[in-house]
């Protein structure tokens, strides 16, 4: 009998139940919310620690997704692979966040929408690449061709049009540089690594 706490919790997939289902790749402790879609298994590769919460949309039956170690995704995000997706160890999406590796072209000289032939569209597709200890806020968008660069930061509801540099916090519509980000993070990572290789002296 279902117990009354758990009827609104879906629950999560965990990695031995994952790599039965035919990723890529599962790493060791992954964690999938049951009520995310996600299509095109065969082309996402899951590292370790990985946390995907409830109702994720991942498209990758064609193009690809790269997941590193240390990644959380969170609610409700949506990433459309086409053109590849990676996400480098200790990035992040916060809840809502949109990643678009693959775009129609609204000017109006070709039709849009996945209906569509092909030759009737002009697609623009290109790799999305999240750096190292990157992370997004809530309900941004990624679009085709960016690079967000290593230990960048992006506020919530920002629009990403172009490519990001290195540690920079970055806000708006579309984004805008604010300020420099601390490294101070680095330390914390070099203990964790260590602490796990304490625990974990195979991992």
């Amino acid at each position: 009998m279902l117990n009354k706490y758990d009827v609104f919790n879906p629950g999560y997939f965990q990695s031995d139940e994952l790599s039965e289902f035919g990723f890529k790749h599962v790493g060791k402790n992954v964690k999938i919310a049951k009520n995310c879609t996600i299509i095109g298994l065969n082309n996402i590769f899951l590292g370790n620690n990985i946390r995907i919460d409830s109702n994720v949309v991942i498209s990758a039956f064609s193009g690809f997704l790269d997941l590193g170690d240390y990644i959380h995704i969170g609610g409700d995000c949506h990433l459309y692979c086409v053109g590849g997706i990676t996400m480098s160890d200790f990035s992040g999406l916060s809840q809502g966040v949109k990643i678009y590796s693959g775009n129609d072209d609204y000017t109006g000289k070709t039709l849009t929408n996945p209906t569509i032939p092909p030759k009737f569209c002009n697609v623009k597709i290109a790799p999305v690449y999240i750096g190292k200890h990157a992370g997004l806020g809530s309900g941004s968008v990624v679009l085709p061709g960016v690079s967000i660069g290593t230990g960048s930061a992006v506020g919530a509801l920002s629009l990403v049009t172009k490519s990001l540099d290195d540690w920079g916090v970055y806000f708006g519509s579309p984004v805008k540089r604010i300020k420099a980000r601390s490294k101070d993070l680095l330390e914390l990572e070099k203990k964790l690594i260590e602490e796990n290789k304490l625990k974990f002296p195979s991992f």
